[in-house]
């Protein structure tokens, strides 16, 4: 996370509020899907927060980002009404997907593939970590 501590603390509460936004009512804002909320950034104004969501079982992500941009002045205001006696001004929500965790099983995959040989014993195993 960069960023100062007062951006830092602010996109934690950001984080944990939106979550839990998403949690008690996400079939709402989510069409019935599963999401979670990884990170949030805030710009140093403290003006614009960048949720992004990971989406791991979700098949049309595109559709269900649309989905959520529908909702944001719903989910400003719930957030608005849990933080307002924190922030003098609440920040403007712009909703990403995250796909840092699929970037990783991807490159897991890569790397499984460039050390794994065919096994010795013939039964087409592959033993990782060839020499």
């Amino acid at each position: 996370m960069i960023g100062s501590k007062r951006q830092q603390k602010f996109s934690r509460m950001i984080l944990k509020e939106i979550s839990d936004i998403f949690q008690r009512s996400g079939s709402k804002f989510t069409n019935g899907q599963f999401v979670t909320i990884s990170d949030v950034t805030v710009t140093p104004d403290l003006r614009e927060a960048r949720i992004y969501i990971s989406m791991s079982l979700v098949k049309d992500r595109k559709a269900l980002i649309e989905y959520i941009h529908q909702h944001e002045k719903e989910i400003r205001h719930q957030l608005g009404n849990r933080i307002r006696n924190q922030v003098k001004e609440i920040s403007d929500l712009k909703f990403f997907v995250d796909e840092l965790q699929e970037k990783a099983a991807r490159i897991d995959e890569l790397l499984d593939s460039l050390f794994a040989r065919p096994g010795t014993a013939g039964d087409g195993s592959y033993s990782q970590f060839a020499p």
